[in-house]
């Protein structure tokens, strides 16, 4: 079947030219018997023509049998096997140009251009993309340094910030310093990082321990808030606690407390929440203690960030959903008590709704002043921003600028693409407490980072929207970022609980005793290359 495939009808001798330039094909076999006649009836013994390289096989037909056979090997060609890659690889001249007949030849061409010669770069290029995530993925250490790169961008990124934003307020303030409030913010970053690798090495059955103390400390000292002489009010919230000359804000370090406490509680009861009494106690007292005593603090924002910890907690944790339900139905109804309650409160959600640029509210009640002041700021940075520093709403136009509305000045400051670019910082953030909740074996550490998820990701949701005025302002701070002692420490604390659940993350452990032995392996040989240096000096 194969040599009949590769046999084509020859042409008559008689009709090749004589002298032609030809090459010989030894591998090719004799057209006719011997003693045979030619087409035109004259002896093919007695021809000179027949005797030529010429005569047995034309020049101009060799290059298609030799591709034919190359496009299509057969089973029944042995020889097909060995010279298929060769011929595949061959390059043949038509018109002074080269043309590639098959498979670029190793070396010659990277993936990438002979995927673009075919046209379909996209495809390759997404291949190798998955293919490179799939590697980095699979790294067990990957979900912890995901989050701990981000932590650090992010609050790396509010120090600038906070000295930008505050080095009027600052220097105003009497102080003749623009770095007072930088100053303030670094030492509360150093504290909460040290915190951070503090938290990031306590192994998961201690957390368990630490859930019942946690609750209880952290609703005493949000109960302290109402002591005469040791409780302060700022700004209209009895939320604080005056400790010598620093200020202290219960409430952030309370968020924390109510995540690992709910995580703990939920993992025991998982699976056995059949009656109305084994799901609601202690678990709904201890969410609506908590919220109760910030309520009575008049701080709606910070409430309704312990409501987002708490309904986390409950959906992780498998609590029944009709129970679910009715929960989510008081806590509404708490909240809208509350705003309906206060004209202030009622004025700044008419002003979120009816939209924020209406030149007489500003002019007569002065209630949209802030919100628009940060849209404002926001407008003016265009796509790059005015350059570091140069904000002009920060020169008391924009109220609390290095705190709550600091998203303002990164985009007047840095424009849209600096906005941007926070986002998905804080989306990196969020897709790495994602990989914490799926990958975690421990039911607990996915419930504690459910809520803390809440916590960061949705805080940080909320503070953006005030500020482009889709929500109205409830005085929550962008997390890492915006100035506060107290905010950031409890925020670098819950982030060093998040990793200390990464750390167990299967195959995490012999991950990072590997790391050691190589950095201990590194410095044996640097303490072995000193000697010789000094030696040689």
């Amino acid at each position: 079947m194969g040599r009949q495939s590769t046999t084509r009808r020859r042409p008559s001798a008689a009709s090749a030219p004589v002298d032609a330039p030809t090459r010989t094909d030894p591998t090719s076999a004799p057209t006719t018997s011997a003693g045979g006649t030619a087409p035109s009836g004259t002896p093919r013994a007695k021809s000179p023509a027949a005797k030529t390289p010429a005569a047995k096989k034309p020049t101009a037909k060799k290059p298609a049998a030799k591709k034919s056979a190359a496009k299509k090997p057969r089973a029944a060609m042995p020889w097909a096997k060995k010279s298929s890659a060769k011929k595949s690889s061959a390059k043949t001249t038509t018109g002074g140009q080269a043309h590639v007949t098959g498979a670029p030849v190793s070396g010659t061409a990277s993936a990438a251009e002979t995927t673009w010669r075919r046209g379909i770069p996209g495809k390759q290029l997404l291949r190798a993309v998955v293919a490179e995530y799939r590697t980095i993925s699979a790294n067990p250490l990957a979900t912890y340094y995901l989050i701990l790169i981000s932590v650090v961008a992010l609050t790396g990124l509010g120090l600038v910030m906070v000295l930008s934003a505050s080095s009027i307020t600052s220097y105003d303030g009497g102080e003749g310093s623009s770095f007072e409030y930088f100053n303030k913010q670094a030492g509360f970053a150093a504290v909460g990082f040290a915190l951070l690798i503090a938290a990031s090495f306590v192994p998961l059955s201690l957390w368990k321990k630490l859930a019942w103390p946690a609750i209880g400390l952290g609703v005493l000292m949000q109960a302290a808030v109402f002591i005469p002489g040791f409780g302060k009010e700022t700004k209209g919230n009895a939320n604080w606690i005056q400790i010598g000359s620093f200020q202290l804000q219960p409430s952030e370090f309370l968020k924390i407390a109510l995540a690992v406490w709910l995580g703990c509680v939920l993992a025991n009861k998982f699976g056995k929440m059949t009656t109305f009494t084994h799901a609601m106690i202690p678990v709904v007292p201890g969410i609506a203690v908590a919220i109760g005593l910030v309520v009575a603090g008049n701080d709606l924002g910070t409430a309704l960030v312990l409501m987002a910890i708490a309904l986390a907690c409950l959906f992780i944790g498998g609590f029944p959903m009709k129970y679910f339900l009715l929960l989510i139905g008081g806590l509404g109804a708490v909240t809208a008590f509350y705003v309906l309650s206060s004209e202030n409160r009622l004025n700044r959600l008419a002003l979120a709704i009816t939209g924020h640029a209406d030149q007489a509210a500003i002019d007569t009640t002065g209630q949209a002043w802030q919100s628009n002041h940060g849209l404002f700021s926001l407008a003016s940075g265009g796509w790059f921003g005015v350059g570091l520093g140069a904000s002009r709403e920060k020169w008391s136009w924009l109220p609390e600028a290095h705190n709550d509305f600091i998203f303002a000045i990164i985009g007047e400051e840095l424009g849209l693409v600096g906005t941007i670019l926070v986002l998905l910082v804080f989306t990196v953030l969020a897709f790495g407490l994602i990989r914490v909740m799926l990958r975690a074996e421990s039911l607990f550490a996915k419930i504690t980072t459910a809520g803390l998820f809440a916590w960061l990701i949705g805080q940080a949701a909320i503070n953006v929207g005030v500020v482009a005025g889709l929500l109205p302002v409830i005085g929550l701070p962008l997390p890492f970022v915006s100035y506060g002692g107290s905010s950031i420490i409890a925020s670098l604390l819950a982030v060093g609980v998040i990793l200390s659940f990464a750390r167990t993350e299967k195959g995490a452990a012999e991950a990072i005793r590997a790391h050691k032995d190589r950095v201990r392996s590194s410095f044996a040989v640097l303490a072995r290359r000193a000697p010789g240096r000094k030696k040689k000096e």
